[in-house]
């Protein structure tokens, strides 16, 4: 886009009524060193607005404060200037100020975030962007809540940090020299959303400059600010965002060398006998109260051939392994197996039924609390598996209660994946669905990690490295969303533990990527 072009659509107006003051503050910085940072906020009609505005402006490395609304927001305080724009993250907007700017730094506050700063923190920050030679400094912080203050501890960021929702918290601070290299080097700002905006920005700075983690809490923010759902990326409401998001992950992708072509290899010939075409895995670890009913689920499945049924019992100390002992004496279909190991997580018991003489050639997903939607459910799972080239097969879920009945979104069928990107998209997105369908051989070649969150994102990462994944978006199954899920009711802690676990195997998958690549 041309630079009349960024005007056109964003024009500057600094308001009569500030520029003479603004003019004061420039005249009392020039020649400073202190004043190393440009402040840009979205204008809101909060009250908080104005309080916002007052402690950057008495922050002495504060050169000036940029606000971004629609329209002029009237009369605003020396040091401050209006600019034109919807958003400060939109692409046009980014351009436009990036050419005003003239300090070193410029922090960016997150858009809803009524925030107070702690004694030091914008020195804090500028020093370690100094030291670190960072694109982008930022730091835990504490939130308010009810009254309480609490400690919001983030992750640090890594190569696999490429998700859009990665909490950065309400303050980044962006070396003017990374971001203006950056934009020269990988392409303007041109997204349209914020979102999006802010989130190519941050991956084309992250291409060759650190994005560091201060751990201190350098400031407080009220909690209650809306964060990106679970299951917003497959939000029918969400298409259009969810399509620039993907098209900036993707060039990202391409920056690092870790795209992936739409160029597929071919399923080896199969090498191994199996006592049946398929089996139904379901490890379980204490769920007497659901158990019966997943096994049943699976015991009804209809097909036109042979299966059986391998439950995976983690030496569970309820009723589980009562119930599966009677359900097993009453059906030569079901094998309850109770592993010798005691160190086993979900991926484990996976991996103990996968090399088990019993698997079948397709090893199919059930969970211990969820159902399939119909008796019909792993006949087309193997069907598809046996028309296409697949190593993997991913069917459509619906979200229930504990009394199985629907709840918001519906039903997950992740329409978000296409053939030719679909498995670069998903090192952006934190899941590919439900249930999966895998070639047996294919798994004993890999293995499931031992670990009881993420096993299945990470199998299905490095399966897609290779071979094609085959979509199903009908639904076939209900997945039960209640206490006992694993990413229920999370702590801080635990979801950062979560998310940094996530981003590890992010980062070891574009490692093996960009080696692939770097081969071909």
């Amino acid at each position: 886009m041309e630079q009349s072009e960024h005007k056109s659509q964003c024009e500057l107006t600094l308001s009569d009524r500030t520029e003479r003051g603004s003019r004061q503050g420039h005249a009392m910085c020039k020649g400073h060193a202190m004043c190393k940072i440009t402040v840009v906020l979205g204008f809101t009609q909060e009250p908080y607005f104005r309080r916002l505005i007052g402690q950057f402006l008495a922050a002495p490395l504060v050169a000036r404060v940029l606000v971004i609304a629609p329209e002029d927001p009237g009369l605003l305080p020396a040091r401050c200037e209006y600019l034109a724009g919807p958003d400060p993250t939109t692409g046009a907007t980014l351009n436009l100020l990036l050419e005003k700017v003239e300090t070193p730094y410029l922090l960016f506050l997150q858009p809803g975030r009524d925030l107070q700063l702690g004694p030091g923190a914008l020195e804090r920050l500028a020093a370690v962007a100094d030291t670190t030679g960072a694109g982008l400094v930022y730091s835990d912080y504490y939130e308010v809540l009810d009254g309480e203050r609490r400690e919001h501890p983030v992750n640090d960021y890594q190569p696999g940090s490429i998700r859009e929702e990665f909490d950065f918290g309400g303050l980044t601070l962006f070396s003017r020299t990374a971001v203006h290299r950056s934009l020269h080097e990988w392409g303007a700002a041109t997204a349209v959303s914020a979102r999006a905006g802010f989130y190519d920005l941050r991956l084309k700075v992250s291409v060759e400059y650190p994005l560091y983690h201060v751990r201190e809490y350098l400031y407080t923010q009220q909690a209650g600010i809306a964060e990106t759902g679970l299951f917003a990326y497959v939000d029918p409401g969400n298409y259009h965002l969810q399509k620039e998001l993907e098209a900036v992950a993707t060039k990202h992708l391409k920056c690092i060398g870790a795209y992936l072509e739409p160029v597929f290899a071919v399923l080896p010939p199969s090498g191994q006998t199996f006592p049946v075409l398929a089996s139904i895995i379901i490890p379980v670890r204490n769920r007497e109260h659901t158990i019966a009913e997943a096994v049943r689920s699976a015991l009804t499945q209809e097909a036109d051939f042979p299966f059986n049924i391998l439950v995976v019992d983690n030496h569970s100390t309820d009723g589980t392994t009562a119930i599966l002992t009677e359900l097993a004496g009453k059906s030569g279909t079901l094998r309850h197996i109770i592993p010798l190991r005691q160190d086993l997580n979900i991926g484990g018991c996976w991996n103990e039924a996968v090399f088990s003489p019993f698997c079948g050639r397709f090893a199919v997903q059930l969970d211990s609390d969820d159902l399939y939607a119909s008796p019909r459910v792993l006949q087309e799972l193997v069907q598809t598996l046996l028309r296409g080239n697949y190593a993997m097969v991913i069917g459509s879920y619906t979200l229930v209660n504990g009394q199985l009945e629907e709840i918001p979104p519906g039903l997950i069928d992740h329409r978000e994946w296409t053939d030719d990107n679909g498995r670069n998209n998903a090192l952006r997105i934190n899941g590919l669905g439900a249930p999966r369908a895998f070639s047996t051989e294919i798994l004993r070649g890999m293995g499931f990690l031992n670990v009881s969150y993420g096993e299945d994102y990470d199998v299905a990462l490095r399966i897609s490295r290779h071979y094609r994944i085959g979509r199903i978006y009908d639904n076939l199954y209900l997945c039960r969303r209640w206490g006992g899920n694993s990413d229920a009711a999370l702590t801080i802690d635990q979801k950062n533990r979560y998310d940094a676990f996530k981003d590890q195997i992010r980062s070891l998958e574009i490692l093996a990527r960009q080696e692939m690549n770097s081969e071909r």
